[in-house]
């Protein structure tokens, strides 16, 4: 591979920065994500020039040829950081990293480049290309972070176990690259990475979970989890997920390994979104199934409950790993205790009055719902998948039908508690509730339209049957 890539450095960025950078004589280099991705052809938005010096004053006056009103500087970290037109540019003095055994924020001294790029996690992404005219575009590789992008591995600059104990989230970002990128992390990186798992305590769950996201956002997600269960990380952040794994038989009768089932739902529902709480919603599915496990004689392992006490589950573990508490875990526990519904349709006879309440039930979500039910078909025996598939699209089909025809989505039932006290007189009381719960039933089992007039009827007659007036 070319060790001079100035052909690609064509964006007006590069070119303002050069100028400067040779006007006052100063060193500058591209470095990072940037250049890696340049070289795996992959689009990359950000880009992050390190100086000999200082980074601040070269953001300024980039900034200033290249006519940016505002720079984003951050004194503390020693960075400066603008975006013009299409990408995010960053500026930082090349540093010098030591770090202390109980933290991850490393005590800071003004380096040299090749300081800047011994601290960088992985070779591939120490890679640096120059910015001055005199060697404009000039690539500087000391770990062969080439070759390592050709191999496909992911390796650190340094010592393994130096450049993880150092700063733990780094083992996280390399299962992170290792998923994204679909490249194998080195033996020696894999074994230093379990010996140092524990030290990922000292990370924030914040950062964690930042990186997890990463992961499930990827192609194939599983990739990622293997890793993470193989090196014991997944240990430290994530332990109802880890007891997932594992195949139990008494009897001669073995239920199924519900951790690689988790994965496999995972990757299914990953062909066909990229929404990560929906993705979120396949890893939590069965989260509950180890505390509900038993074993029955007649019938063999049973989960009963695992998906209310999985809803359950939901708020708990979000707060503990400092997910959003907001509507988006409502969402994950929506679809965690529906998620056996639509299975359940698929298995036996759909009736419309199943399909109302399920409507009734999952409102907008739905449609979010049935990709997660037809991700979760799993079943090693190609003819039984075939036929749930084939069902799946009955009841899909199902839905559509009385969703046009009942209008059961998102509805409230069309007579309103305030209607009920005009009608009959009354303040608040536990009659109203009784009454509106007794005619959305009514509208679910199709014994009534969804229709304000058929409504208004029934509403009277269960007003009488009460012992209500009417106030004329």
């Amino acid at each position: 591979m070319s060790k001079n890539l100035s052909q690609h450095l064509t964006h007006p960025v590069f070119k303002v920065a050069s100028e400067i950078v040779t006007e006052q004589n100063l060193e500058a280099y591209v470095i990072g994500g940037y250049v890696r991705d340049l070289l795996l052809g992959r689009p990359s938005k950000d880009i992050d020039i390190v100086v000999v010096g200082n980074g601040l004053d070269l953001a300024n006056a980039c900034a200033k040829k290249l006519r940016v009103k505002k720079v984003s500087v951050f004194e503390s970290f020693g960075t400066a950081q603008f975006v013009y037109k299409d990408l995010d540019v960053e500026f930082v003095g090349a540093r010098k990293e030591s770090y202390r055994k109980d933290s991850r924020k490393p005590i800071v001294e003004n380096g040299s480049l090749k300081d800047d790029q011994d601290r960088r996690d992985f070779t591939i992404n120490a890679l640096a290309i120059s910015l001055h005219q005199d060697n404009f575009g000039q690539l500087i590789d000391p770990f062969n972070g080439v070759d390592d992008l050709e191999k496909e591995i992911i390796r650190t600059p340094l010592e393994p176990s130096r450049t993880y104990s150092d700063d733990p989230l780094r083992m996280m970002r390399a299962v992170r690259f290792a998923t994204q990128l679909n490249f194998k992390i080195e033996k020696k990186s894999l074994e230093s990475i379990r010996s140092n798992a524990e030290r990922l305590d000292i990370i924030s769950k914040e950062r964690i979970m930042d990186e997890l996201n990463k992961i499930i956002l990827s192609p194939s997600p599983s990739r990622g989890f293997n890793l993470l269960f193989s090196t014991k990380l997944l240990h430290q952040f994530f332990p109802e997920m880890v007891a997932l794994y594992g195949v139990e038989t008494i009897k001669g009768k073995s239920h199924k390994d519900n951790f690689h089932h988790t994965l496999e739902v995972l990757d299914n529902i990953s062909e066909n979104t990229d929404n990560l709480w929906l993705r979120w919603a396949a890893i939590m599915h069965d989260i509950a199934k180890p505390p509900t496990k038993r074993f029955n004689k007649k019938v063999g392992w049973t989960f009963h409950g695992h998906e209310d006490l999985g809803a359950r589950m939901v708020p708990k573990i979000f707060k503990r790993m400092k997910l959003p508490m907001d509507s988006k875990m409502k969402y994950v526990q929506k679809l965690v205790r529906l998620h056996l519904r639509p299975i359940a349709l698929v298995k036996g006879h759909v009736t419309d009055s199943a399909i109302r309440r399920l409507l009734s039930e999952a409102e907008n979500d739905i449609d979010d719902l049935m990709t997660l039910c037809n991700a979760d078909i799993t079943s090693k025996n190609e003819y039984k998948v075939k036929k749930y598939k084939e069902n799946f699209k009955l009841v899909k089909e199902k839905l559509l039908l009385v969703e046009e025809k009942d209008r059961i989505r998102n509805f409230q039932p069309p007579v309103t508690g305030e209607l009920i006290m005009t009608t009959f007189g009354l303040k608040p009381c536990r009659e109203i509730g009784d009454i509106k719960a007794k005619i959305k039933e009514a509208i679910l089992e199709g014994e009534i339209q969804n229709d304000p007039d058929e409504a208004f009827d029934l509403m009277l007659r269960l007003g009488k049957e009460l012992g209500l007036e009417t106030i004329k």
